[in-house]
């Protein structure tokens, strides 16, 4: 193949550097996404009428929802051999640092966190946050619903600028070149699947939007929830199909990991669509 055609990928992973202290673009990606959401959901609280002191601590529970439960999907979901064999990869599992060879230990961050997992996470701490304040549980979930695409996309750009979860190879004239990627797979081109899925995340935050617009009546009855988990994990698991498998063990699947993992949240999301009002008892 001729690489001069295609895009070759090759960023620098750190967005900001102030002496030793640095702010890489994964991170700022996360922060952006979640800062956006914010705004939108307080927005959509004011519009509402709900309390400012019921909204406050919301973002506290979206924000360690998503990230406990994105980084124990990850660990759990894809590479449980590792995490669960020993007690200092547990401690890996919880906190991001690692033990190095010679037994110190290194700040890593956070490497490797699953969406699956972060998505779990979110309505498990959106419970919690419902028990806690008493406000309708699908009234929360529908506003939550409204913003996730948008966060979803910057998070899946975070993913771009790391050069990870990349696609098979192909010849499609918008290929990468993900030159930051590991060796074996630096050098041919490939579907860059973090930004198709950045693209139809992006997408589906307008269709929600659109939606709410005109049927803003329809929040509180889980349509909104059960929308955002159709849309995102039925485009998830047709764009797996472009991507390499994350870990060994999926090779001997029918399916990656992700695409079974979308299933079941497909199927929650289209009962939801369809609960209607039986979903206010719930809540």
């Amino acid at each position: 193949m001729n690489n001069f055609l295609y895009i070759v990928w090759n960023p620098n992973e750190v967005a900001l550097r102030l002496g030793s202290f640095s702010i890489r673009w994964y991170s700022l990606c996360w922060l952006v996404g979640l800062l956006l959401a914010y705004i939108i959901v307080k927005k959509l609280y004011k519009e509402q009428k709900i309390k400012d002191e019921l909204f406050d601590p919301l973002f506290i529970y979206c924000f360690l929802g998503i990230l406990i439960g994105a980084r124990l999907g990850h660990c759990l979901f894809y590479e449980p051999g590792y995490f669960l064999s020993s007690g200092t990869h547990i401690i890996e599992m919880f906190l991001p640092i690692h033990k190095m060879a010679d037994g110190s230990w290194k700040f890593t961050g956070y490497e490797g966190l699953a969406s699956h997992g972060g998505t779990l996470g979110l309505m498990i701490a959106l419970y919690i946050y419902f028990k806690k304040t008493h406000l309708s549980l699908w009234q929360v979930l529908d506003n939550i619903a409204i913003a996730t695409p948008v966060t979803a996309c910057f998070i899946r750009l975070g993913n771009l600028m790391n050069s990870e979860i990349i696609g098979k190879v192909t010849d499609v004239p918008w290929a990468f070149i993900f030159v930051n990627a590991e060796p074996s797979l630096a050098t041919q081109p490939r579907h860059p699947g973090q930004l198709y899925e950045a693209i139809v995340y992006f997408i589906f935050f307008f269709v929600g939007w659109y939606i709410y617009r005109r049927r803003p009546e329809k929040v509180g009855t889980g349509f909104f929830f059960g929308l955002c988990l159709t849309l995102i994990f039925t485009a998830r698991f047709f764009i797996e199909f472009t991507k390499i498998n994350q870990v060994d063990f999926e090779n001997t699947l029918p399916l990656d990991m992700g695409q079974l993992l979308s299933i079941p949240f497909v199927i929650i999301g289209i009962v939801c669509m369809m609960g209607g009002k039986w979903m206010k008892k719930i809540g």
